[in-house]
């Protein structure tokens, strides 16, 4: 009978995943005698704000449960912690960037700023199942500082009035996967210094540039779907040993993909470039590959080869208009467009 006592107690308190919520605190506490270096679970639902939740993180880390809810700020939430897992219950987890001056949604950054010493980087956050906007007005979406090993996934990030996800220096493998990321003023998907990142299974839709890739090692980009973007669709520049593969880019007012400024070694191949202004441009790019691609509708210069590029292969790729034979479906005039491969001035081509 004592031990009923003593669970129906704990329960009245109540328990998380083995830990008891203490009242008033927020703070998921482990029992005595379980899982000893477990650390705490910060419940932001018993916090004043976000802000004081994500304060509440020991140095060690940990993880702050976001609950369901819409949550305006006016300022910055500043994430200062390593080791951490920010968790919301998905697009009901609503953070509303109502700041008018720029400023970003999230910062993750440590507390030193830009003179943090390499050893002392934060390392190791992940961003998970939350939705966040802004408006004209505002900044970035989340950004991210020297910040290694990050982690973004399943996070829907809108309507901001500069970029959508700004990842600067991220150095270490960053990660961005399964999320929504559309409507923003400046790039969906910026990512600057990076090494070793992926960006897989992801949905771009309607900001100005979906991605760019500068300064950066090793891009693998997979399984993305990128659509009607006001300006281009993927930038890469001064990047080396990069894929982009499985992709569908469709409807960019400008050119789907771009090589620029002394990229080697990147494969484009097995993706659908379809109905853009125009379609691979190698500006400044060398022993690269395009392949197994499929141009389908394109306004001007499917591919394009510029003076500065060299060493590239072109193979096994497919230019075609919306024709489905005599008897298909109607086409609209502008469907007819099929436009082919321009080498103009480049040097050591091949093309089958």
């Amino acid at each position: 009978m004592r031990r009923a006592i003593t669970v129906l107690c704990l329960c009245a308190a109540g328990v998380v995943a083995g830990f008891v919520v203490s009242r008033g605190t927020g703070i998921a506490q482990s029992r005595p005698g379980r899982l000893p270096g477990a650390q705490a679970e910060i419940l932001a639902a018993e916090y004043p704000t976000l802000q004081a939740a994500l304060d509440a993180l020991p140095d060690e880390g940990g993880v702050v449960r976001l609950p369901p809810g819409t949550f305006e700020i006016s300022a910055p939430l500043m994430l200062r912690r390593g080791d951490v897992l920010i968790q919301g219950v998905g697009a009901a987890t609503h953070i509303v960037n109502t700041n008018v001056e720029g400023k970003p949604a999230l910062l993750v950054q440590h507390s030193d700023g830009e003179k943090v010493k390499k050893e002392d980087r934060l390392w190791r956050v992940m961003l998970s199942n939350f939705r966040i906007t802004g408006n004209d007005k505002s900044g970035h979406g989340i950004e991210a500082v020297l910040v290694e090993e990050i982690f973004i996934q399943g996070v829907t990030v809108s309507h901001h009035g500069a970029d959508g996800i700004r990842l600067d220096r991220c150095y270490e493998d960053p990660r961005v996967s399964d999320s929504l990321i559309t409507y923003n003023k400046g790039v969906g998907l910026n990512l600057l210094g990076c090494h070793d990142i992926v960006v897989a299974s992801n949905q771009f839709e309607e900001n100005q540039d979906a991605l760019h890739c500068i300064d950066s090692f090793n891009l693998c980009m997979t399984g993305c779907c990128v659509d009607d973007h006001l300006g281009h669709g993927v930038v890469i520049e001064n990047t080396y040993g990069s894929v982009l593969s499985g992709n569908m880019i469709e409807e960019c007012n400008g050119t789907a993909v771009i090589l620029d400024r002394n990229c080697y070694g990147d494969t484009i191949s097995a993706n659908v470039i379809a109905h853009n202004g125009s379609g691979v441009d190698l500006r400044d790019a060398h022993g690269c590959t395009v392949s197994a691609n499929t141009f389908t509708i394109m306004k001007m210069d499917a591919v394009r080869i510029g003076p500065a590029s060299g060493r590239i292969a072109v193979t096994g790729n497919n230019f075609s208009n919306s024709y489905v034979g005599e008897d298909g479906v109607k086409r609209r005039a502008n469907d007819l467009a099929a436009a082919g491969m321009t080498i103009n001035g480049a040097s050591d081509i091949v093309v089958s």
